[in-house]
């Protein structure tokens, strides 16, 4: 879609914009790529992260992260409040510069760098606290699956909308201690499980991956990690609701001084991600969605995801790096 003629202050008018944001991911993804399996995710994430850092400082906005990551495990991190870009349109910035950073300590699968942009206010400013959620890819009814239903009945309605039987279903659930009694109830109720270990964005974004075999998102993960997950599915088509949960009321306080007025409040998709949202990520270990990033004498291969919610387009990108002449990442 051309840009607008007279745009209003801070909107994206740049269709190339979504495409910049993959050099971000990409700086993150190999500068994470070179500690694969090393045993170090704080390492590798604080690697990530400087690396996204330096990269943003091409990208032609004004940016202020919004969402950012490492507080709940103490992992470096572009904090909340950072001012990120080279000067343009206002713009506020979610980010993961590493999601899955055990899954890159141990060399697992579907490690990924991310970050999405959406105009001021766009975005909910969750506190780096557990949300619920619950999530299924595009092209369904509205409200097929709700976060407070039980999950029989989710599961239930869902395969009544994909016109299969419950046993045909995929739910892809961490693989935590505080999900026993929901998967227990997802095995009764005749469902296959996928447990992940690490991943949850691109848990919740293969629900919308045709190719990935995941029918439903279900559990908790990080609230970040949430609104990622959310702008990926604005872009790409998903239905998906999310609640924050606490821990102690120091943890409401601060979520209501982040804006968040009803500590209950049950988050569509739209609300923790509204207006024009863009989204990119690039693969750093191999996955369902993004091969991982592949190393060789004097340069790498990455292969990235971008979109975009205003277009509905989706580009997947497969860039080939020469280190003698990038000077934002370390081979």
């Amino acid at each position: 879609m051309d840009s607008p003629a007279h745009p209003a202050p801070g909107q994206v008018t740049d269709r190339n914009l979504a495409l910049e944001l993959v050099r971000v991911t990409e700086a993150a993804a190999l500068a994470a790529s070179r500690w694969i399996g090393l045993g170090q995710k704080n390492e590798a994430d604080g690697a990530a992260v400087e690396a996204m850092r330096r990269a943003f400082d091409t990208v032609a906005i004004s940016g202020t992260v919004v969402i950012g990551e490492g507080e709940m495990d103490e992992a470096p991190m572009l904090f909340i409040g950072e001012k990120v870009g080279s000067g343009g349109p206002h713009m506020d910035i979610a980010v993961d510069p590493l999601e899955g950073t055990t899954l890159t300590a141990k060399g697992g699968p579907n490690a990924i760098a991310t970050v999405a942009l959406a105009g001021r206010g766009g975005f909910l400013h969750a506190p780096d606290i557990y949300m619920d959620k619950i999530a299924v890819g595009g092209g369904l009814p509205e409200g097929v699956v709700d976060l407070d239903a039980p999950v029989t009945e989710n599961l239930r309605n869902l395969a009544r909308a994909k016109k299969c039987e419950v046993s045909d279903l995929v739910a892809c659930i961490l693989d935590r201690d505080r999900h026993k009694e929901l998967i227990a109830k997802t095995r009764e109720a005749g469902a296959r499980i996928m447990l992940i270990s690490d991943g949850d964005v691109a848990g919740v974004i293969a629900t919308a991956t045709p190719d990935s075999y995941v029918d439903i998102y279900l559990g908790s993960g990080g609230a970040p990690e949430g609104v990622l997950a959310a702008a990926a599915l604005r872009c790409i088509g998903g239905q998906m609701q999310g609640r924050l949960m606490y821990e102690n009321d120091s943890q409401i306080e601060r979520a209501r001084s982040m804006g968040v007025t009803d500590p209950r409040h049950k988050f569509s998709v739209i609300e923790m991600a509204k207006g024009d949202v863009m989204f990119a990520a690039t693969g750093v270990t191999p996955g369902a969605m993004l091969r991982g990033v592949r190393r060789f004498g004097g340069g790498a291969i990455t292969h990235s995801i971008v979109m975009r919610s205003r277009s509905g387009t989706v580009r997947f990108i497969e860039g080939h790096h020469n280190f003698t002449t990038k000077t934002w990442v370390s081979p």
